[in-house]
């Protein structure tokens, strides 16, 4: 499929998920690394409150919100 049928058909709305290369896919400033961090008892438990009223775990609710954090501090995502 030439670009400008892929262009046309996305901007169409329709699926074109079958003209892309999903093996060779990469999400551009997403590398991950891991990291240790020591918290308090008291934080992990309210961490842990938390992440169970919305559902998620607790690495899920540290990485959104020190996300938020550093976006606010305009220190977001280079």
């Amino acid at each position: 499929m030439k670009s400008r049928e892929f262009d046309s058909a996305f901007d169409r709305g329709e699926d074109v998920t079958a003209a892309l290369d999903m093996t060779r896919a990469r999400r551009p400033q997403q590398a991950q690394r891991r990291v240790n961090v020591d918290f308090p008892v008291w934080m992990i438990d309210s961490l842990d409150r938390e992440a169970g009223r919305l559902g998620v775990t607790r690495q899920s609710i540290i990485k959104v919100w020190l996300a938020e954090r550093l976006e606010q501090a305009g220190a977001g995502k280079p």
